[in-house]
């Protein structure tokens, strides 16, 4: 295996991993793609992910609402749409620790609800 195909697969399993916590796909992927760069365009992140513009630009609105992710408008000579530039607002490990936070979270309401389902269930 070469070592960009190791690094191809290594994006694709980061990606399933994130979305088995129910971050949509879309997301992940441009998450992903952003870890491994500096700032880079949202048409970069396009080419690189496969996903569409619109695709791309809700996958960033979500970043950026997590504050993951920071947003530049990069000037653009002459007419048409401005060109937008994003890069990482925080490490990728400050990402996964949020994301192990919030599913710690998940997981103790979860037994909160078990444990409330049992005593019901004891109850005569």
């Amino acid at each position: 295996m070469t070592r960009e195909s190791r690094s191809r697969h290594r994006e694709i399993s980061t990606v399933d991993l994130l979305a088995q916590t129910g971050m949509t796909r879309n997301v992940a992927k441009a998450l992903v793609f952003l870890s491994g760069r500096g700032e880079t365009t949202s048409v970069e992140v396009e080419k690189a992910t496969g996903l569409r513009q619109p695709e791309v630009s809700i996958a960033m609105q979500e970043l950026r609402r997590r504050k993951w992710v920071e947003k530049r408008d990069m000037k653009k000579e002459g007419k048409g749409r401005p060109v937008h530039a994003y890069r990482l607002a925080v490490p990728f490990s400050a990402v996964v620790d949020a994301i192990a936070k919030e599913e710690r979270r998940k997981v103790e309401r979860i037994r909160g609800v078990v444990r409330r389902l049992k005593r019901r269930a004891s109850r005569p």
